[in-house]
């Protein structure tokens, strides 16, 4: 499905490298999936915060506004292409450069990636951007960037993910010979990302495996909000990834006021951003208005006291006690279609 408009930007298109159209290779005889060719690295002076609050991205050197736009469910959910590339200019107009989707981000046949690439194939070099990929064999991951990397208009990214980690189990299936760690590990050998990195929702103990057993650059995890989860990913997850000094991004930050509407969306996202050791919050945003809201609170941020965190965490107890929701659901995948 691919019915999205051609989106009229000023800007004077940017014409895709012809490396894309042989940079992944079939290899029926072998079955595997070989990449051909070396992108350098994005400079940072491209990126542009217009003011907004940056911060170094843990070892990855990489300055990044303290804020992410999340394309998940959320952003999907605006079925205009029309209106969803007025708001990622608007997003990247008033400094928000850092961008974050998935290849299965796909809600009521809206293919978040597909959504991006309009805006990036005119602004790329404007944008830090991070995508996830879901399979966990090698050969099946490497389609599954190649067909980012299509979508998204683009023949590099700054972040390549392991999307969602599950269970221990499911770390041993990625750190397997011919698993998606090798093709993420390959990408990063052949330039396609800059950094490589992994995102989990639910297993706290499965979080902190895959930093102690591999190299990653950093980190995207769900806050204690999550009922289904296991373990503590606030005290103990995020803390062992800042022992290796990785940049380490927090979600689901706005998510308990589905249920416990006396919390504001501010206040969540200041808990979120006022954690020591967490450098960024990807916060999905689903209109203009969202976007020029979330700058001023970006602008105006001051951390909360160590007072003000635990009223918040006293607040979010009726949460916990509710398992009503979809996405507090085991095997919710965020509105995305594998």
């Amino acid at each position: 499905m691919n019915n999205n408009k051609e989106i009229p930007v000023k800007d004077k298109p940017i014409q895709r490298r012809d490396f894309l159209k042989t940079c992944f290779t079939t290899a029926a005889a072998l079955g595997t999936l070989t990449f051909k060719g070396k992108i350098p690295a994005k400079p940072e002076k491209d990126y542009d915060a217009k003011g907004l609050p940056t911060i170094i991205y843990g070892k990855t050197g990489a300055t990044v506004p303290r804020m992410a736009i999340g394309c998940g469910s959320r952003f999907c959910n605006v079925k205009d292409p029309e209106k969803s590339a007025e708001l990622l200019n608007l997003a990247l107009d008033n400094g928000f450069y850092y961008w974050d989707t998935a290849h299965d981000y796909v809600f009521n046949d809206v293919i978040s990636e597909e959504r991006l690439g309009l805006v990036l194939k005119h602004r790329r070099k404007e944008v830090f951007l991070a995508t996830k990929v879901g399979d966990r064999t090698y050969d099946g991951a490497m389609r599954h960037i190649e067909e980012s990397l299509e979508r998204l208009k683009t023949d590099h990214l700054e972040i390549l993910r392991i999307h969602s980690i599950q269970s221990l189990e499911d770390v041993d299936k990625i750190g397997a010979k011919g698993g998606v760690l090798q093709a993420v590990q390959k990408m990063k050998d052949e330039k396609v990302t800059r950094f490589i990195s992994f995102s989990g929702h639910s297993d706290a103990e499965a979080m902190a495996a895959m930093v102690n057993r591999h190299d990653f650059d950093t980190m995207l995890i769900a806050l204690n909000h999550y009922e289904e989860r296991k373990g503590d990913m606030e005290n103990h997850a995020i803390p062992e990834a800042a022992k290796k000094n990785m940049g380490i991004m927090v979600m689901k930050a706005v998510r308990p006021r589905e249920t416990v509407e006396s919390l504001s969306p501010e206040d969540l996202i200041r808990y979120a951003l006022s954690l020591e050791k967490a450098h960024v919050a990807v916060i999905g945003m689903d209109g203009l208005e969202v976007v020029k809201k979330n700058r001023k609170l970006l602008m105006n941020f001051s951390p909360m006291s160590p007072e003000e965190m635990e009223k918040i965490k006293g607040n979010l107890s009726p949460l916990f006690a509710s398992q009503s929701l979809p996405w507090m659901q085991p095997g919710y995948t965020d509105g995305c279609r594998a």
